[in-house]
Protein backbone atom coordinates (compact mmCIF):
# COMPACT_ATOMS: atom_id res chain seq x y z
CA UNK A 1 0.00 0.00 0.00
CA UNK A 2 1.00 3.40 -1.00
CA UNK A 3 1.61 5.95 1.97
CA UNK A 4 -0.57 8.22 2.32
CA UNK A 5 0.69 11.93 1.72
CA UNK A 6 -0.90 15.13 2.99
CA UNK A 7 0.64 19.25 1.34
CA UNK A 8 -0.26 21.33 3.79
CA UNK A 9 -0.17 25.23 2.94
CA UNK A 10 -0.62 27.88 5.59
CA UNK A 11 -2.24 30.61 4.41
CA UNK A 12 -2.67 34.41 6.33
CA UNK A 13 -4.48 37.31 3.61
CA UNK A 14 -2.57 35.21 0.56
CA UNK A 15 -5.07 34.59 -1.88
CA UNK A 16 -3.17 36.19 -4.64
CA UNK A 17 -0.11 34.06 -3.72
CA UNK A 18 -2.73 31.01 -3.77
CA UNK A 19 -4.07 32.41 -7.06
CA UNK A 20 -0.43 32.62 -8.24
CA UNK A 21 0.71 29.08 -6.99
CA UNK A 22 -1.72 26.68 -5.97
CA UNK A 23 -2.53 25.81 -9.79
CA UNK A 24 0.42 24.19 -9.87
CA UNK A 25 0.92 22.31 -6.89
CA UNK A 26 -2.34 20.64 -7.83
CA UNK A 27 -1.24 19.74 -11.29
CA UNK A 28 2.17 18.39 -9.73
CA UNK A 29 0.46 16.91 -7.22
CA UNK A 30 -1.59 13.98 -7.98
CA UNK A 31 -0.06 11.40 -5.01
CA UNK A 32 -1.05 13.30 -2.03
CA UNK A 33 -4.12 15.24 -0.82
CA UNK A 34 -4.16 19.03 -1.23
CA UNK A 35 -4.95 20.84 1.92
CA UNK A 36 -4.66 25.12 3.09
CA UNK A 37 -5.13 25.70 6.35
CA UNK A 38 -6.39 29.17 6.90
CA UNK A 39 -5.13 31.74 9.40
CA UNK A 40 -8.33 33.69 10.10
CA UNK A 41 -8.01 35.80 6.56
CA UNK A 42 -9.74 39.03 6.14
CA UNK A 43 -8.69 39.38 2.33
CA UNK A 44 -11.25 36.57 1.23
CA UNK A 45 -9.17 33.49 0.61
CA UNK A 46 -11.38 31.33 2.38
CA UNK A 47 -14.36 32.32 -0.43
CA UNK A 48 -11.72 32.53 -3.37
CA UNK A 49 -11.14 28.83 -2.70
CA UNK A 50 -14.22 27.36 -2.50
CA UNK A 51 -15.04 28.70 -5.49
CA UNK A 52 -11.81 28.07 -7.36
CA UNK A 53 -10.60 25.30 -6.15
CA UNK A 54 -13.29 23.07 -4.30
CA UNK A 55 -10.70 19.90 -4.58
CA UNK A 56 -8.86 21.80 -2.29
CA UNK A 57 -10.00 20.88 1.63
CA UNK A 58 -9.80 23.87 3.82
CA UNK A 59 -9.52 23.75 7.32
CA UNK A 60 -10.24 27.42 8.79
CA UNK A 61 -8.90 28.55 12.06
CA UNK A 62 -10.28 30.79 14.49
CA UNK A 63 -7.39 33.85 14.63
CA UNK A 64 -4.24 34.11 12.92
CA UNK A 65 -1.97 31.77 15.30
CA UNK A 66 1.18 32.59 13.32
CA UNK A 67 3.38 29.69 11.84
CA UNK A 68 4.14 27.78 14.17
CA UNK A 69 0.64 26.73 16.19
CA UNK A 70 -1.06 27.45 13.21
CA UNK A 71 0.40 24.40 11.75
CA UNK A 72 -0.05 22.56 14.68
CA UNK A 73 -3.68 23.30 14.83
CA UNK A 74 -4.21 22.46 11.24
CA UNK A 75 -2.46 19.16 11.71
CA UNK A 76 -4.83 17.50 14.17
CA UNK A 77 -7.54 17.45 11.78
CA UNK A 78 -5.41 15.59 8.85
CA UNK A 79 -4.66 12.03 9.07
CA UNK A 80 -2.00 10.84 6.99
CA UNK A 81 1.91 8.73 6.54
CA UNK A 82 3.43 11.61 5.57
CA UNK A 83 2.99 15.91 6.37
CA UNK A 84 4.54 18.25 3.04
CA UNK A 85 4.78 21.64 5.33
CA UNK A 86 4.66 24.27 1.82
CA UNK A 87 4.50 28.23 1.79
CA UNK A 88 2.39 29.56 -0.57
CA UNK A 89 4.43 31.20 -2.20
CA UNK A 90 6.27 28.29 -3.48
CA UNK A 91 6.26 27.07 -6.95
CA UNK A 92 6.72 23.44 -7.09
CA UNK A 93 7.96 21.22 -10.15
CA UNK A 94 6.64 17.74 -11.88
CA UNK A 95 7.49 14.72 -9.48
CA UNK A 96 8.48 16.88 -6.36
CA UNK A 97 7.10 14.40 -4.17
CA UNK A 98 7.80 11.19 -5.27
CA UNK A 99 11.88 10.73 -4.87
CA UNK A 100 11.23 12.43 -1.28
CA UNK A 101 8.81 10.11 -0.26
CA UNK A 102 11.25 7.08 -1.87
CA UNK A 103 14.03 7.87 0.15
CA UNK A 104 11.81 8.19 3.32
CA UNK A 105 9.97 4.96 3.05
CA UNK A 106 13.49 3.64 1.78
CA UNK A 107 14.99 4.19 5.54
CA UNK A 108 12.23 4.49 8.72
CA UNK A 109 15.26 6.25 10.80
CA UNK A 110 14.51 9.66 8.64
CA UNK A 111 12.24 11.25 9.74
CA UNK A 112 12.02 14.80 7.93
CA UNK A 113 13.30 16.02 4.68
CA UNK A 114 13.48 19.18 2.21
CA UNK A 115 13.91 19.39 -1.76
CA UNK A 116 16.63 21.97 -3.17
CA UNK A 117 15.12 25.65 -3.04
CA UNK A 118 15.76 27.79 -5.35
CA UNK A 119 14.92 31.33 -5.81
CA UNK A 120 11.69 32.11 -7.72
CA UNK A 121 13.12 35.37 -9.23
CA UNK A 122 16.37 33.69 -10.10
CA UNK A 123 15.86 30.54 -11.08
CA UNK A 124 19.82 29.48 -11.15
CA UNK A 125 20.57 30.37 -7.25
CA UNK A 126 19.95 29.27 -4.13
CA UNK A 127 17.13 30.35 -2.33
CA UNK A 128 17.86 32.12 1.46
CA UNK A 129 15.26 29.85 3.35
CA UNK A 130 16.57 26.65 2.85
CA UNK A 131 19.32 26.23 -0.02
CA UNK A 132 19.80 22.59 -0.44
CA UNK A 133 19.72 21.45 3.08
CA UNK A 134 20.66 23.27 6.64
CA UNK A 135 22.95 23.50 8.77
CA UNK A 136 24.01 24.54 12.48
CA UNK A 137 27.43 25.73 14.10
CA UNK A 138 28.38 25.47 17.42
CA UNK A 139 26.72 28.25 19.08
CA UNK A 140 23.38 27.78 16.80
CA UNK A 141 23.64 30.05 13.51
CA UNK A 142 21.50 28.52 11.26
CA UNK A 143 23.52 28.48 7.30
CA UNK A 144 22.64 26.05 4.25
CA UNK A 145 24.80 24.15 2.18
CA UNK A 146 24.81 27.28 -1.23
CA UNK A 147 23.82 29.88 1.06
CA UNK A 148 25.85 31.34 4.27
CA UNK A 149 24.30 34.28 5.44
CA UNK A 150 23.94 36.58 2.54
CA UNK A 151 25.98 34.84 -0.15
CA UNK A 152 23.39 32.77 -2.11
CA UNK A 153 25.56 30.42 -4.87
CA UNK A 154 24.65 29.57 -8.31
CA UNK A 155 23.15 26.14 -8.65
CA UNK A 156 25.72 24.28 -11.00
CA UNK A 157 24.59 20.92 -10.07
CA UNK A 158 27.09 20.86 -7.02
CA UNK A 159 24.97 19.85 -4.22
CA UNK A 160 23.15 17.29 -6.59
CA UNK A 161 23.72 14.69 -4.01
CA UNK A 162 21.08 13.47 -1.52
CA UNK A 163 22.51 13.84 1.85
CA UNK A 164 21.79 14.40 5.88
CA UNK A 165 21.49 17.52 7.10
CA UNK A 166 20.73 19.24 10.47
CA UNK A 167 17.69 20.79 9.47
CA UNK A 168 14.87 21.30 6.86
CA UNK A 169 13.35 24.58 5.62
CA UNK A 170 10.10 25.11 6.86
CA UNK A 171 9.18 26.62 3.23
CA UNK A 172 9.19 22.97 2.18
CA UNK A 173 9.23 20.43 4.88
CA UNK A 174 8.48 16.75 4.46
CA UNK A 175 8.03 15.53 8.08
CA UNK A 176 6.90 11.61 9.00
CA UNK A 177 3.65 12.36 10.77
CA UNK A 178 4.42 10.26 13.37
CA UNK A 179 7.20 11.78 14.51
CA UNK A 180 5.52 15.24 14.58
CA UNK A 181 2.64 14.24 16.57
CA UNK A 182 5.45 12.19 19.25
CA UNK A 183 6.82 15.74 20.20
CA UNK A 184 3.84 17.45 19.73
CA UNK A 185 4.80 19.51 16.49
CA UNK A 186 6.23 23.02 16.47
CA UNK A 187 6.97 25.13 19.74
CA UNK A 188 4.06 27.01 20.20
CA UNK A 189 5.92 30.25 21.66
CA UNK A 190 8.09 30.74 18.70
CA UNK A 191 5.21 32.13 17.00
CA UNK A 192 7.40 32.13 13.60
CA UNK A 193 11.29 32.06 12.37
CA UNK A 194 13.31 29.33 13.55
CA UNK A 195 10.82 27.01 14.68
CA UNK A 196 11.52 24.34 12.37
CA UNK A 197 14.92 24.39 13.19
CA UNK A 198 13.50 23.77 16.73
CA UNK A 199 11.78 20.65 15.83
CA UNK A 200 14.59 19.10 13.38
CA UNK A 201 17.17 19.48 16.37
CA UNK A 202 14.75 17.91 18.46
CA UNK A 203 13.88 15.45 15.44
CA UNK A 204 17.97 14.69 15.74
CA UNK A 205 17.70 14.69 19.58
CA UNK A 206 15.65 11.41 19.43
CA UNK A 207 17.80 9.96 17.25
CA UNK A 208 16.60 10.52 13.79
CA UNK A 209 17.96 11.77 11.20
CA UNK A 210 16.90 14.70 7.93
CA UNK A 211 18.24 14.71 4.66
CA UNK A 212 18.01 16.80 1.35
CA UNK A 213 16.55 14.97 -1.82
CA UNK A 214 17.85 17.23 -4.41
CA UNK A 215 15.82 15.18 -7.10
CA UNK A 216 12.98 17.25 -5.93
CA UNK A 217 13.26 20.68 -6.65
CA UNK A 218 10.72 23.64 -5.88
CA UNK A 219 11.54 27.52 -6.18
CA UNK A 220 10.99 29.92 -3.30
CA UNK A 221 9.60 33.79 -3.20
CA UNK A 222 10.33 34.17 0.16
CA UNK A 223 9.93 37.08 2.33
CA UNK A 224 6.02 36.95 2.03
CA UNK A 225 4.68 36.72 5.68
CA UNK A 226 7.08 39.16 7.50
CA UNK A 227 9.55 41.34 5.10
CA UNK A 228 13.48 40.10 5.46
CA UNK A 229 14.65 43.67 6.49
CA UNK A 230 11.62 43.70 9.20
CA UNK A 231 12.91 44.13 12.75
CA UNK A 232 10.25 41.99 13.89
CA UNK A 233 11.72 39.06 11.83
CA UNK A 234 15.15 40.03 13.23
CA UNK A 235 13.51 39.77 16.70
CA UNK A 236 11.91 36.46 16.34
CA UNK A 237 14.95 35.09 14.42
CA UNK A 238 17.27 36.16 17.45
CA UNK A 239 15.11 35.23 19.95
CA UNK A 240 13.92 32.06 18.97
CA UNK A 241 17.77 30.92 18.09
CA UNK A 242 19.04 31.38 21.32
CA UNK A 243 15.70 29.42 22.82
CA UNK A 244 16.42 26.81 20.41
CA UNK A 245 20.57 26.15 21.25
CA UNK A 246 19.45 26.75 25.09
CA UNK A 247 16.37 23.96 24.86
CA UNK A 248 18.38 21.18 22.99
CA UNK A 249 21.66 21.51 22.92
CA UNK A 250 22.80 17.97 23.87
CA UNK A 251 26.59 18.50 24.21
CA UNK A 252 28.50 20.06 27.30
CA UNK A 253 29.45 23.46 27.93
CA UNK A 254 25.84 25.25 27.30
CA UNK A 255 26.44 27.92 29.90
CA UNK A 256 30.23 28.58 27.76
CA UNK A 257 27.72 28.13 24.86
CA UNK A 258 25.13 30.88 25.58
CA UNK A 259 27.69 33.70 26.99
CA UNK A 260 29.75 33.59 23.57
CA UNK A 261 26.38 33.43 21.40
CA UNK A 262 25.31 36.43 23.77
CA UNK A 263 28.61 38.67 22.63
CA UNK A 264 28.08 37.60 18.96
CA UNK A 265 24.97 38.93 18.90
CA UNK A 266 25.77 42.27 20.56
CA UNK A 267 28.36 43.23 17.68
CA UNK A 268 25.49 42.03 14.93
CA UNK A 269 23.30 44.84 17.36
CA UNK A 270 26.49 46.97 16.96
CA UNK A 271 26.52 46.41 12.80
CA UNK A 272 23.06 47.45 12.61
CA UNK A 273 23.65 50.44 14.71
CA UNK A 274 26.50 51.69 12.29
CA UNK A 275 24.60 51.17 9.29
CA UNK A 276 22.14 53.29 10.73
CA UNK A 277 19.28 50.57 11.51
CA UNK A 278 18.56 51.16 14.87
CA UNK A 279 15.41 49.74 14.91
CA UNK A 280 17.26 46.25 14.07
CA UNK A 281 19.64 46.98 17.45
CA UNK A 282 16.59 47.35 19.80
CA UNK A 283 14.92 44.34 18.24
CA UNK A 284 18.34 42.53 19.44
CA UNK A 285 18.30 43.87 22.50
CA UNK A 286 14.30 42.94 22.95
CA UNK A 287 15.19 39.26 21.86
CA UNK A 288 17.57 38.76 24.64
CA UNK A 289 15.67 40.33 26.90
CA UNK A 290 12.39 38.12 25.88
CA UNK A 291 15.21 35.03 25.97
CA UNK A 292 16.02 35.36 29.70
CA UNK A 293 11.82 35.95 30.48
CA UNK A 294 11.63 32.36 29.06
CA UNK A 295 15.01 31.09 30.35
CA UNK A 296 13.67 29.16 33.18
CA UNK A 297 10.97 27.83 31.10
CA UNK A 298 12.93 26.66 28.69
CA UNK A 299 15.68 24.75 30.81
CA UNK A 300 13.16 22.80 32.83
CA UNK A 301 11.35 21.75 29.08
CA UNK A 302 15.23 20.68 28.37
CA UNK A 303 15.38 18.62 31.67
CA UNK A 304 11.86 16.83 30.86
CA UNK A 305 13.20 16.16 27.47
CA UNK A 306 16.47 14.83 28.29
CA UNK A 307 14.36 12.19 30.76
CA UNK A 308 12.22 10.61 28.04
CA UNK A 309 13.10 7.51 27.46
CA UNK A 310 13.46 8.43 23.64
CA UNK A 311 16.29 10.69 24.43
CA UNK A 312 19.13 9.21 22.07
CA UNK A 313 20.58 12.45 20.24
CA UNK A 314 22.23 12.51 16.78
CA UNK A 315 25.41 14.88 16.84
CA UNK A 316 26.24 14.65 13.13
CA UNK A 317 25.74 17.85 11.16
CA UNK A 318 27.05 20.28 13.48
CA UNK A 319 29.78 22.82 12.44
CA UNK A 320 32.58 22.14 14.52
CA UNK A 321 33.29 25.96 15.03
CA UNK A 322 31.80 29.65 14.56
CA UNK A 323 30.38 29.92 11.13
CA UNK A 324 30.63 33.78 12.13
CA UNK A 325 34.33 34.11 12.47
CA UNK A 326 35.15 31.89 9.47
CA UNK A 327 32.46 33.70 6.98
CA UNK A 328 33.21 37.61 8.61
CA UNK A 329 36.68 37.09 9.51
CA UNK A 330 38.39 33.94 7.76
CA UNK A 331 36.19 34.89 4.17
CA UNK A 332 35.11 31.47 4.23
CA UNK A 333 31.80 32.33 1.33
CA UNK A 334 31.07 28.37 0.26
CA UNK A 335 29.84 25.61 1.70
CA UNK A 336 32.95 23.90 0.00
CA UNK A 337 34.92 26.27 1.71
CA UNK A 338 34.05 24.76 5.39
CA UNK A 339 32.40 21.63 4.85
CA UNK A 340 35.14 19.82 6.42
CA UNK A 341 34.63 21.05 9.64
CA UNK A 342 31.39 19.30 9.75
CA UNK A 343 30.64 16.77 11.98
CA UNK A 344 29.51 13.20 10.47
Amino acid sequence: MNPTVAVVILNYNGKKLLQQFLPTVIACSQSAVIYVADNASTDGSVLFLQTNFPTVQIISLPKNYGFAKGYNEALKHIKADYFVLLNSDVEVSPLWIEPIIKVMEQDVSIAAAQPNILAYHQKDTFEYAGAAGGFIDTYGYPFCRGRIFNTLEKDIQQYHQTIEIFWATGACMFVRASVYEQLQGFDDFYFAHMEEIDLCWRIKNIGKKIVAVPQSLVYHVGGGTLNKLSPRKTFLNFRNSLLSLTKNNAQGVLFFKIVVRLFLDGIAGIKFLLEGNIKHTWAIIQAHFSYYKRLRTVLHQRQIFKNTSHYKPNHTQIYKGSIVWDYFVKGKRYFTDIKEKISG
